[in-house]
């Protein structure tokens, strides 16, 4: 190539000051990015990635870190390389926003929330282009219609909270993009968000890289995302470079053991084409007790009918509802014991209210629900209270679930005392066993939350939630926040408690592959109605409604020769669940297309 790289890194280290001494957190790493090329950096948490993106931003002084050797060379628009380590705070912040452009990972920290989207967006443009207001506007619109959010208009006068996940996260990428820089740097830009969202915004990534020669770094830990994007791959384990390579070679014939251990830890999409039953994934490197396939029983365990659960919009001065959110419309099915039933679609579809409405976290409108013969909806406070001994939740995040100032051990404990557990050696024996069963260290049991990592803490969440021996377990997102080769382990204890104590789960999530890997059965939501239910063999083989398929389209899959193109996606903008008081919907009515495999009839509104 005859272009100079635009952004070269030689053997960079970066060390943070502890109480105990300096820690090391990027230990020797080199690569350089060529204009109009996405380099993924991949690894896992503390691998060292998002520390070598925010040392070329020069923002790692402000995290306590220091640059402590190596070069940064950043080549700028006018000609002329400079040294970004040696470069001073008053330049970097020209250089910052104008010609290096960062997407962070959490788009409610990186905007601010009292400043509406529209000041956010044009700032940077009066700042560094030297713009007049009314210019300005007029370049934030077309950013956001560039980033194709429905409504631009009126997105421009509110603020981020009125935006959900997804938005705010086209806002950031419309702010990264918007003077043009020669070098993106894109932090995990996608971890939070929907298949379809992700789809959308990795081909708007990839079409505006190609439209403007811009410079990707790309961050990530999710490998589907990567054999979609990257050109070159860079894998990172513990602060160091280990393998480097173009994404054919990394995928399809890695060298370092690391590495291939990255790619068998994915779920890839399809790989349970013709198997009835979810079996555990075999990981490299950890002996799998080999569970084979879990068949579950015919013996139906949960049964929900008609569930229909409203938030009240409240407005005016006397607070009165002006309208509903109609977030779990018509909701029913069977799950029977030992088996699995995932909960699939876009945030927003009313599948974690449904999981919450079935243990009655929230309190349902309408609907039946029956556990193993008891009648939930009909329980009074104290019946209700006895019966949460049989179905317990494993919520997403276990860092807000668990108590910071209390001991682990305390914690698995507390269910057990709540419940009249009073001799303390019983209960020491019995979390003891649980912290086993959970495969966690028993040393463990002194620790507090903060002492853990992400998998760790939702090992404790499931050692608690088994605690007393639920029948049925809610699930709600419970791995999408891990690294691969930790939710393919937590998926896989989930699988193996299932198949040893008979668990049933309603399983939330919307990440397919991980979802064909659970299941036995599934139900696709949309707007709060379940548009396609059925054994999960038949819903991903054979998607009869036209969700479910564009939803599967969306999935990106972890091979470079399988990329989808902006066309593929046709997404409708979602409709708003938002109805006057009064709306009365047509009830949900379904045409069996093959046995126990449901299609909606009813006009879901897509």
């Amino acid at each position: 190539m005859l272009d100079q790289p635009i952004a070269r890194i030689e053997n960079l280290r970066v060390q943070f000051q502890t109480k105990d001494g300096p820690v090391v957190g990027v230990e020797d790493v080199s690569f350089s990015i060529q204009p109009g090329e996405t380099v993924c950096v991949v690894g896992e948490s503390g691998s060292g990635k998002s520390v070598t993106s925010l040392s070329l931003m020069h923002l790692i002084e402000f995290g306590g870190g220091e640059i402590a050797g190596g070069r940064l060379i950043f080549n700028r628009k006018e000609g002329g390389e400079i040294d970004l380590v040696k470069t001073e705070q008053s330049l970097m912040r020209m250089i910052r926003g104008n010609e290096i452009g960062m997407i962070f990972q959490e788009p409610m920290t990186a905007l601010n929330p009292v400043f509406t989207v529209g000041r956010q967006l044009t700032e940077g443009l009066r700042l560094h282009r030297g713009m007049s207001k009314t210019q300005a506007r007029a370049r934030a619109l077309e950013l956001l219609k560039q980033v194709r959010i429905p409504e631009p208009e009126r997105r421009l006068t509110q603020y981020p909270h009125e935006l959900s996940g997804g938005m705010r996260q086209r806002v950031v990428i419309a702010m990264a993009l918007a003077c043009e820089p020669r070098l993106l740097i894109a932090d995990e830009p996608t971890t939070a968000l929907d298949v379809t969202i992700q789809a959308e915004i990795l081909a708007l990534m990839d079409r505006l890289k190609r439209e403007t020669g811009t410079a990707v770094m790309f961050i990530t830990h999710d490998m589907a995302v990567v054999a979609q994007m990257a050109d070159r791959v860079v894998v990172m384990y513990r602060g160091n470079k280990v393998e480097e390579g173009t994404v054919e070679e990394i995928f399809e014939n890695p060298q370092h053991d690391y590495t291939k251990a990255l790619l068998a830890a994915v779920p890839k999409l399809g790989e349970m084409r013709g198997k009835d039953a979810p079996e555990p994934m075999r990981l490299l490197g950890i002996d799998g007790h080999d569970t084979g396939p879990i068949l579950g029983s015919d013996e139906p365990l949960l049964k929900v009918r008609n569930l229909t659960t409203r938030f009240p919009v409240k407005a005016g001065f006397f607070r009165r509802t002006v309208a509903n959110v109609h977030a779990v419309e018509d909701m029913s099915f069977t799950l029977n014991k030992g088996r699995t039933l995932s909960l699939v679609g876009e945030s927003g579809c009313g599948k974690s209210t449904a999981g919450r409405s079935i243990l009655r976290l929230v309190e349902p409108q309408a609907g039946h629900v029956e556990l193993d013969g008891v009648d939930v909806m009909a329980l009074d406070t104290s019946g209700l209270r006895r019966a949460r001994v049989d179905m317990q939740m494993v919520f997403q995040d276990p860092f807000a679930s668990l108590n910071p100032q209390m001991q682990l051990m305390d914690q698995v404990a507390e269910p057990l005392r709540n419940y009249g557990r009073t001799n303390r050696q019983e209960i020491q024996d019995r979390v003891a066993a649980l912290f086993d069963r959970v495969e966690l260290p028993r040393s463990f049991m002194r620790r507090f939350p903060h002492e853990l990592s992400g998998g760790q803490r939702q090992r404790v969440a499931i050692a608690r939630a088994l605690a007393l021996n639920p029948k049925l377990i809610v699930a709600d997102e419970a791995v999408s926040a891990l690294d691969v080769s930790v939710q393919a382990q937590v998926l896989n204890l989930m699988m193996e408690l299932q198949a040893e104590l008979g668990l049933s789960y309603v399983f939330i999530s919307h990440d397919m592959a991980v979802v064909e890997r659970v299941s036995h059965d599934v139900g696709v939501m949309y707007l709060g109605r379940i548009v396609e239910l059925g054994p999960r063999r038949a819903v991903f083989e054979d998607p009869q409604h036209p969700y479910t398929q564009a939803l599967m389209k969306a999935v990106p899959i972890a091979d470079p020769r399988r990329r989808k193109g902006e066309h593929e996606l046709n997404f409708k903008p979602i409709p708003s669940p938002i109805h006057p008081v009064g709306h009365d919907p047509a009830p949900s009515e379904y045409n069996e297309v093959s046995p126990g495999h449901y299609v909606l009839t009813t006009d879901s509104g897509y």
